[in-house]
C-alpha cells in the first residue's frame, strides 16, 4: 500500500469515530476509551483465530508456486471457451491471493496471447478470491455457508466476465489493450540455481541445454548447474532441501505483499466494531424502511461501492466483511464487498498504466456490475434453500483467547513459520553469497 492509500484510510478511520463520538449516547471520554478498547480486542481476537489459516495457506500457496512449473500457462489460456477459463480459474486458485501481484500477473499472461477472458477474467479473479488463505480465514470468520457462496459466486462471476468479454468488448478494443500492455514490456529470467530475476541482456552468464537457454546471476551459479535439476519432478523438489528452501522464498514474497492488508483489515474492521453505534449501520442498510428484496438490491450495490471506497483487497477484505456482515449487510452484500477488491482505486490506475483508459474503464465497469449481480443470483439461491446463516455465528463474536484446538494449531503455525523464516534466510545468504548481475524486475 502507499502512503496515499494510508492517508485514505486515515481519514476514513477519523471519519467512522467522528460519527461515532456524534451519534453515541455515552459521555465522549468513555466513547473514546470503550471503542479504543474494542477496537484493539477485536483486532488481536481476529488475528489470534486466522493466524494458523495464514501461516498454513501462506506456505501451500508457496509449495505450489515453487514446485509446480508454471512454464507455457499463457499458452494453455488463449481462447475463450470452457478449457480456457478452466485452466485459467485452476492456476488462479494454486497462485498467490495478493490483488497487486494478480493483476500483474494476469497482465503478463494477457500480453503473451492469453484472452482477457482467461486471464483477466478467470486467472485475475480466482488468484485474489478464490484461493486457500482467503478460503480458510472466510469459512473460520464467517462460516462454511459463505466459503460455498464465495467459490460458487466465483464461478458465476468468471463466467459473466466472459460472456462480457466475448460478445460486449469489441475485438479492437481488446486488442489496443493488448498493445499497451506489451509496450513495456521488460523481458527477465529466472536462475534455475537460486531463483534470482535476472536480465537476458545484462547477465554474462548463460548456458544452453537440448535448445533451451538458461541465464544465471553469477559464475557459481552457472558452474554449478545440472541441467537434469531443471525438470524434477514436484516429488523430487518436495523431498529437497533446496525444494523447500524455494517454498520458503515463495512464501515470503506472499507475506511482504499482504501482511500490510491483512493488518489493516483486521484494525479497520476493530475501529468499525468499537467506534460505529449498531443505530449507525442501521440507518446505512436501511433494512426496516425498504423491505427486504429493496433492501437486498440495495445492499448488494453497496457492499461494492463500500469494497471500492475502503481501498482494502485480498484477506484483508474478510475481517472488514464480518463486521459488516454482524452489522447488517446483507448475504449478497458481503460477496459483493469481497468480490470488489479488484478495483480499489489503486488497481484501477494500474488498469489504466497497463491497458489505456478505455480498457481500464471498461474492466473495472464489467467487474462491479458482475460483482453486484453475483451477489444478488447467489443471495437468492442462499435464500431460496435456506443456508444463509444466522448473523450471531460469526466469529467476531469471540473475544476471548483461550487454550483450545485454536491454540494448539497457532502453536504449530508458529513453529512451521520460524522454520520456514529460517530456511528463507539461508537461502538468502546463500544468494547474497553469489553476488552476480540479479534483478527483481518483472
Amino acid at each position: 500500500m502507499e502512503k496515499r492509500d494510508y492517508a485514505i484510510l486515515t481519514v476514513l478511520a477519523l471519519l467512522a469515530v467522528a460519527v461515532g463520538a456524534v451519534t453515541t449516547r455515552e459521555p465522549l471520554g468513555s466513547f473514546l476509551v470503550d471503542g479504543a478498547a474494542e477496537t484493539a480486542t477485536t483486532a488481536v481476537t481476529m488475528g489470534w483465530i486466522t493466524w494458523w489459516a495464514l501461516v498454513v495457506g501462506f506456505a501451500i500457496a508457496g509449495g505450489v508456486e515453487a514446485w509446480v512449473p508454471s512454464e507455457k500457462v499463457s499458452e494453455l489460456l488463449e481462447g475463450n471457451g470452457p478449457r480456457e477459463l478452466a485452466y485459467g480459474t485452476f492456476f488462479g486458485f494454486v497462485s498467490s491471493s495478493c490483488s497487486y501481484s494478480a493483476t500483474a500477473t494476469a497482465k503478463n499472461f494477457f500480453k503473451k496471447g492469453a484472452s482477457a477472458a482467461a486471464a483477466l477474467g478467470a486467472f485475475m479473479f480466482a488468484s485474489t478470491n478464490l484461493v486457500i488463505e482467503i478460503g480458510a480465514v472466510i469459512w473460520i470468520l464467517l462460516g462454511w455457508q459463505f466459503l460455498v457462496a464465495d467459490f460458487l459466486g466465483g464461478f458465476l462471476l468468471i463466467g459473466l466476465m466472459a460472456l462480457g468479454f466475448r460478445y460486449l468488448v469489441p475485438d479492437d478494443v481488446i486488442e489496443r489493450a493488448r498493445e499497451n500492455a506489451t509496450s513495456d514490456d521488460d523481458p527477465t529470467a529466472r536462475d534455475p540455481v537460486c531463483g534470482m530475476d535476472v536480465d537476458p541482456e545484462e547477465t554474462d552468464y548463460s548456458t544452453e541445454h537440448d535448445g533451451t537457454t538458461y541465464y544465471f546471476c553469477s559464475a557459481s551459479c552457472m558452474e554449478s548447474f545440472d541441467p537434469s535439476d531443471a525438470n524434477d519432478s514436484i516429488r523430487e523438489r518436495a523431498t529437497s532441501l533446496d525444494g523447500w528452501r524455494a517454498l520458503a522464498d515463495k512464501q515470503w514474497k506472499e507475506w511482504g505483499m499482504l501482511w500490510e492488508d491483512i493488518l489493516v483489515g483486521f484494525v479497520f474492521a476493530g475501529i468499525l466494531s468499537g467506534f460505529v453505534p449498531d443505530s449507525v449501520w442501521t440507518g446505512l442498510f436501511a433494512g426496516e424502511l425498504l423491505g427486504l428484496p429493496a433492501f437486498v438490491v440495495w445492499t448488494t450495490f453497496l457492499g461494492a461501492v463500500i469494497g471500492i471506497v475502503t481501498f482494502v483487497c485480498s484477506v484483508g477484505n474478510v475481517p472488514f466483511a464480518t463486521i459488516l456482515w454482524t452489522e447488517g449487510l446483507s448475504f449478497g452484500g458481503v460477496l459483493s464487498y469481497i468480490y470488489a477488491d479488484l478495483i480499489i482505486p489503486p488497481l484501477m490506475d494500474a488498469y489504466r498504466g497497463y491497458y489505456g483508459t478505455q480498457f481500464a474503464a471498461v474492466l473495472s465497469g464489467m467487474i462491479f456490475v458482475a460483482a453486484v449481480v453475483t451477489g444478488l443470483a447467489v443471495h437468492a439461491v442462499f435464500a431460496g434453500v435456506g443456508l444463509i446463516p444466522p448473523r450471531a455465528g460469526t466469529q467476531v463474536a469471540e473475544t476471548s483467547i483461550e487454550l483450545d484446538y485454536k491454540a494448539v494449531l497457532n502453536v504449530f503455525a508458529t513453529l512451521l513459520f520460524g522454520v520456514l523464516y529460517y530456511l528463507h534466510r539461508d537461502s538468502s545468504m546463500t544468494e547474497d553469497s553469489h553476488g552476480g548481475a540479479g534483478s527483481a524486475a518483472d
